[in-house]
């Protein structure tokens, strides 16, 4: 049978784009409309694209996979990788720092990643949500990967300096950096990660706002393909990593089954040979 991506009923660019080129292979294109499923889906293979929330709510009743990366990728890296000291603890620890810390959770999006003036400017929220907090860096220029199988699909430029400045990677000065940066990175941590998911990653900038050379190169975070912004990325590439990231729970395969998102949050250790620190 046609296989489907269902969609939250958010309208999004990138919802829009990817629901485009799944039309133009044939999939069907549907949209939650509230806690009641489409008709129609039972028995097709079911893709997602939208928050986990509401992902989790339709996961169960479809048997659907979605992979996710650790909680904890960024926290393992080793310095090199991460120009920055950065700790995997709960929302009730983290409102005890001291100082700027840059403060986010993992993956749920539930509260704005921000740097926050202290601990206890943190929003509210259940004292046991994990959170990464780390030193406060700046940024001269971001990028976001979408990877399959360990290999970039397609990648996009999305912020210089911090502000949102979208261009394909193809069409900017540093794309020989960000891919060299990227297979080093993917070569030490690549098997901590599902086969399908985005990984940012940025130029750090110095005191003076300069680009350090152009050298500092550093992870900015893991987060899952299904709810990510495609920004200057090719769709159809886009769709591709989408498609294996989301999908019938039967066709995952063993490398990707640690992965799995659970509707609670995963916390397992996932961190696998090959990987340091």
């Amino acid at each position: 049978m046609t296989p489907v991506l269902l969609t939250s009923p958010q309208r999004t660019s990138t919802t829009a784009l990817l629901a485009e080129a799944a039309a133009r292979r044939g999939m069907k294109v549907r949209a939650v409309p509230g806690p009641a499923l489409p008709e129609g889906l039972a028995g097709r293979s079911v893709h997602w694209y939208g928050g986990p929330y509401a992902a989790d709510r339709v996961a169960d009743r479809l048997g659907l996979a979605l992979l996710e990366p650790p909680d904890d990728w960024l926290t393992r890296l080793p310095h090199e990788f991460t120009g920055r000291r950065i700790e995997r603890m709960t929302l009730a620890g983290a409102r005890t720092a001291r100082g700027p810390v840059f403060v986010k959770p993992p993956s749920d999006k539930s509260f704005p990643a921000a740097v926050y003036a202290d601990g206890s400017r943190l929003p509210q929220g259940t004292d046991a949500t994990t959170v990464l907090v780390s030193d406060v860096v700046a940024f001269a220029a971001e990028y976001r990967l979408f990877l399959l199988d360990g290999r970039i699909a397609a990648a996009s430029r999305y912020a210089v300096h911090g502000r949102l400045d979208a261009a394909p990677l193809a069409d900017d000065p540093c794309e020989g950096d960000v891919r060299r940066f990227a297979r080093r990175l993917l070569d030490v941590a690549g098997a901590a990660l599902p086969s399908a998911v985005t990984v940012d990653v940025g130029l750090l900038a110095d005191d003076t706002g300069g680009t350090g050379g152009g050298t500092r190169w550093a992870a900015v975070e893991a987060n899952m393909a299904w709810f990510s912004h495609s920004y200057a990325c090719e769709p159809d590439a886009v769709l591709d990593v989408v498609l294996r990231a989301t999908g019938p729970r039967a066709r995952v395969t063993p490398r990707d089954r640690p992965f799995l998102r659970a509707p609670a949050g995963p916390s397992t250790d996932r961190w696998t040979a090959g990987s340091t620190g």
